[in-house]
């Protein structure tokens, strides 16, 4: 297909609030160099991710919860490694069609339709967990179009999902599926999940019931009927303090004052997954309660290359199917983002970038 010189997207200029958030109609397209590939975007999906990058909440200097953290403070260093470069695209999240090739690239093909990890590793031999996140350190799906590394690039062609759906998967899903394999969920386990009834919450419950487990799920009243139809067995009002001891995992996106009885939840020998902290990243707890009981913790942001296929095996499948309560042309991003700081609805915002 024909690629234009110039695209429509929306650009970052800075940290700070929704005014940060710029629409340009004459960003260069940019062009894939050696091992890289064009992707026309055809939807992307709204994340908690591209909110917290957007006010510098990644910042050590920033200690509240994303609700309350000030977007005016003056951050330098506000993404996931530290300083981010501006004007940025943002956009974690990926539905596209891929329109052109770089030098030496095999893995994809032109009119492939295709996805990407969020979070993309990038190891070496200092940092074997190192990750380039798209829409972060390099542009992201928030325009027409993006350059991803092709290697990256997943073929979601033969999916049973259309492209809002698919958009909607890289972050929430592969978060989740990614925190429930370091936790190594299975038959017989009794998993907790937090924020419920959020992007990665409903992933936790639908992928840990397709893993065979028990799910109790922690959300406000007016969303428990979603986190049922996701799978899980219980559901919690989010403000209850979970039974001392009743699971054996616990995957948690939200932190913050009720921490500690997400600890306390846990049986012996139990094991703790978070990729999140909505609700505050200054938590405290007893660590007696973590040592004596054997309780093992882990901090999920680096997917393996081969965890994220496996993710993919199951889309392609038919067996991941992800709610999405709205979409929005891409031109009303910060409407988009409004709603989903407001959590206004359950599951996924997806955002259509013009399809001219």
């Amino acid at each position: 297909m024909s690629v234009p010189k110039f695209m429509k997207g929306v650009q970052l200029t800075g940290h700070g609030g929704p005014e940060k958030l710029v629409w340009n109609d004459a960003i260069p397209t940019p062009h894939p160099g050696p091992g890289e590939a064009l992707v026309r975007v055809l939807a992307a999906g709204v994340n908690n991710t591209d909110i917290n990058t957007r006010i510098g909440w990644y910042s050590k200097e920033v200690t509240e919860s994303t609700d309350a953290a000030n977007p005016d403070a003056d951050i330098e260093a506000g993404g996931w490694s530290g300083a981010l470069s501006f004007p940025l695209i943002q956009g974690g999240d990926l539905c596209g069609e891929v329109v052109a090739l770089g030098e030496g690239v095999t893995n994809v093909a032109s009119g492939m339709r295709v996805t990407c990890p969020t979070n993309q590793p990038n190891p070496t031999e200092d940092s074997p967990t190192r990750f380039l996140a798209i829409g972060s350190e390099f542009d992201g799906a928030f325009a027409q179009y993006c350059v991803v590394p092709a290697a990256q690039l997943h073929d979601v062609s033969t999916a049973p999902l259309e492209a809002v759906e698919i958009a909607a998967i890289p972050c929430a899903h592969g978060t989740a599926f990614n925190l429930l394999s370091r936790a190594k969920v299975g038959p017989g386990d009794r998993v907790l999940v937090t924020g419920a009834s959020g992007g990665v919450g409903l992933a936790a419950v639908e992928l840990a019931k397709l893993k065979g487990a028990h799910v109790v799920g922690l959300a406000s009243e007016s969303k428990q009927d979603a986190v049922r139809a996701a799978g899980a067995d219980e559901v919690l009002d989010r403000n209850k303090t979970p039974d001392a001891g009743a699971f054996t995992v616990a995957v948690d996106v939200v932190g913050g004052a009720g921490w500690a009885g997400v600890i306390e939840s846990l049986a012996p020998g139990g094991r703790y997954a978070t990729s999140g902290a909505i609700a505050g990243p200054l938590v405290e707890a007893d660590l007696r309660t973590i040592y004596l009981n054997d309780l093992t913790i882990y901090g999920c942001s680096f997917t393996p290359h081969q965890v994220f296929a496996e993710f993919v095996n199951l889309v392609n499948a038919g067996q991941v199917r992800p709610l999405v309560s709205k979409t929005y042309p891409l031109a009303e991003i910060g409407a988009a983002q409004a709603d989903f700081s407001a959590k206004k609805y359950p599951g996924k915002l997806v955002l259509i970038p013009p399809q001219d």
